[in-house]
């Protein structure tokens, strides 16, 4: 009996197995397509042209398949995001830590989770628009974490000292990814430090508020002026 284009079992309904099975646009080329393929080619289009570059239509392209064959595979673009960042922080993890002594040790983990947002500004701005930077740091976090364990802080100690030297490191993420140019020339703090006069602050103080500061250099002194006051320089038990 012939069905209705209505009809599921119709080939021309979109819920038709044969329309919703992933095709082999692109064979040869991408035969053996997986899930993984498809993360590792969308991490790869984030990295190379920010979250904006991460469409299906742009992957299935990159991967040489159809964009029916990502869903299959990978399900939808948010699904697609989070094993993007899921896959990243799991590699960043891997970063080993240096150092003996624990506060070295614990300093070494903090450097990573500062070092990782501006190594790949891209996949961290992405995490930021999916509200997931969480989900991005979380196994960085776990290392920070092992690493106070091994100092010998635990329970609300090392919840103390983790979120402390993760807010710090927050911070400086915050001016090492702002975005200069988005704000005008007369409103930076440079700009306006140089019109303050205040009887109240040394004008050498004044003066140097005009000028960019090291940033990376007075990170490390903040960052592991935090570590020092809650971990003990003793040997780390890793």
């Amino acid at each position: 009996m012939l069905k209705h284009a209505d009809h599921p079992d119709h080939p021309d309904h979109p819920d038709h197995p044969d329309t919703n099975r992933p095709d082999n646009e692109g064979t040869g080329r991408r035969a053996g397509l997986d899930h993984a393929d498809i993360i590792e080619g969308a991490l790869a289009l984030v990295e190379a042209g920010g979250p904006a570059a991460l469409t299906m239509r742009k992957l299935a392209t990159e991967l040489g398949v159809s964009t029916t064959t990502i869903y299959w595979h990978a399900g939808g673009r948010d699904d697609i995001v989070t094993s993007v960042i899921k896959l990243m922080s799991q590699r960043l993890a891997h970063t080993p830590v240096d150092g003996t002594l624990a506060p070295d040790r614990v300093m070494s983990a903090a450097r990573h989770v500062w070092e990782s947002a501006l190594a790949h500004p891209e996949v961290t701005s992405l995490a930021h628009q999916h509200r997931s930077t969480s989900l991005l740091e979380l196994d960085l976090e776990i290392v920070l974490a092992r690493e106070l364990a091994a100092a010998g802080l635990g329970g609300e100690s090392a919840r103390n000292a983790l979120r402390a030297i993760l807010i710090s490191v927050g911070g400086f993420l915050v001016l090492a990814l702002r975005d200069e140019s988005a704000i005008n020339d007369e409103h930076t703090s440079h700009a306006l430090w140089a019109g303050v006069d205040d009887p109240g602050i040394d004008p050498s103080t004044i003066e140097s508020l005009t000028h960019p500061v090291d940033l990376h250099a007075l990170f490390e002194t903040t960052v592991r002026a935090v570590v020092d006051h809650y971990v003990p320089a003793q040997e780390s038990r890793s």
